[in-house]
């Protein structure tokens, strides 16, 4: 009956709730590596995120395995959902250690590769916006994932000068224990938005 979701537009609705979430996510990462110190608070908006893109993923495994055709290959959707929270799941734990560990503000190259996170997250939400339209948005999809690469390939080379900064300049090693960590956080975020870009562009081959 028209007006009523298919189980098709259901998968698409949850993969946009999806990049909402981490679309919000990042720019609260963002917002929060800008600031001298985090709280308990801050923190533990993060976490409600991460709590909602578990459920909304949750969501989707469930209807996997209630749903007898899918819009795309099951494991496709399966993998998707699951990187789409670990993008999520990274960004609540680097928030976590600057909160557990008490850190100052982190460093302008750190926050640049953050910046480039919440870039990349657009791209993400750009992509999956044409996933329901995947024959004649392709183009889009595409241009959406080289971007991603081009973000990914810029953070990490931001992120291998600043491990090397922190050695360098760095004389406490607590302090540099602490930064490698949560600056292993942030990479591993961004790492996981080009992994999607890859199943992306897997997806739109497929379908080509």
């Amino acid at each position: 009956m028209l007006g009523i979701p298919t189980k098709e537009d259901k998968f698409f609705a949850l993969f946009r709730q999806c990049t909402d979430v981490v679309c919000e996510a990042t720019e609260k990462l963002e917002t929060l590596f800008t600031q001298d110190s985090v709280s308990e608070e801050d923190a533990e908006a993060v976490h409600e995120l991460e709590h909602k893109a578990d459920d909304i993923t949750t969501e989707i495994v469930d209807r996997l395995n209630s749903t007898f055709i899918t819009p795309l290959d099951r494991e496709d959707i399966y993998t998707l959902a699951q990187v789409l929270d670990d993008v999520v799941d990274h960004s609540q734990g680097a928030v976590e250690r600057m909160t557990l560990y008490k850190t100052q503000k982190p460093s302008i190259a750190t926050q640049e590769i953050v910046h480039n996170i919440v870039l990349a997250s657009k791209e993400i939400k750009k992509a999956f916006l044409c996933l329901n339209n995947i024959h004649f948005k392709k183009s889009e999809i595409l241009a959406a994932t080289e971007k991603i690469y081009q973000l990914e390939s810029a953070g990490d080379k931001l992120y291998r000068h600043e491990v090397a900064r922190l050695f360098e300049c760095e004389k406490d090693p607590i302090e540099i224990i602490k930064w490698k960590e949560i600056l292993e956080h942030v990479e591993n975020t961004l790492d996981h938005c080009e992994t999607i870009a890859d199943l992306l562009k897997g997806v739109v081959l497929k379908y080509d």
